[in-house]
């Protein structure tokens, strides 16, 4: 497996579509990994969107190519565009779960530049496994708990009394500009 820190979470600026009829369609993105410029990157990962907050190998970084064999990263040319860098898929990150070829995204917590999580964000931590490497990050929840009769009760007791609260505060206030 290749050194991951090398890695960056880059966040997708923009897409341009450079689809030619009969081939794999690529997408021109650029991405803001926390340098002065975003880097462009040409890929034909289909989740890819603007606003997507990606993994990506940038030139001068190592990964393991389809023959099993580092290989570092360089600025080439990909469908006639030059490529900066290439997105990570899950199975690149080594966080084994993941379709290779779809680009690994993360959560909004990671801002651009940051180095990826170590494990999949949202997987199970294993039993008694340290910490998760993710930053913490409020889940609301589908569905409200329902009431119970005596929650209701009390709650349509509390709405009773401030409607009979603001009725009298209104009485008061006619009479006194009377």
């Amino acid at each position: 497996m290749t050194d991951s820190s090398q890695y960056k979470v880059g966040v997708v600026l923009s897409i341009e579509d450079k689809s030619v009829s009969g081939k794999k369609p690529l997408k021109v993105c650029s991405v803001n990994i926390g340098g002065d410029e975003p880097v462009t990157v040409v890929t034909s990962a289909s989740n890819v969107r603007e606003g997507s907050r990606i993994v990506i190998a940038p030139i001068g970084s190592s990964i393991i190519n389809d023959e099993g064999e580092e290989q570092t990263l360089k600025k080439t040319s990909v469908g006639g565009v030059p490529s900066e860098g290439m997105f990570c898929d899950s199975k690149m990150l080594g966080w084994g779960s993941g379709s290779v070829g779809i680009a690994a995204q993360v959560p909004d917590s990671f801002d651009p530049g940051m180095p990826p999580p170590k494990t999949k964000p949202g997987a199970p931590k294993a039993y008694g496994s340290e910490e998760a490497s993710t930053p913490a990050v409020e889940v609301q929840g589908l569905f409200e708990k329902k009431l119970t009769k005596d929650e209701k009760k009390k709650l349509a007791d509390e709405k009773r009394k401030a409607r009979k609260a603001a009725k009298e505060a209104k009485k008061k206030e006619d009479e006194a500009d009377s």
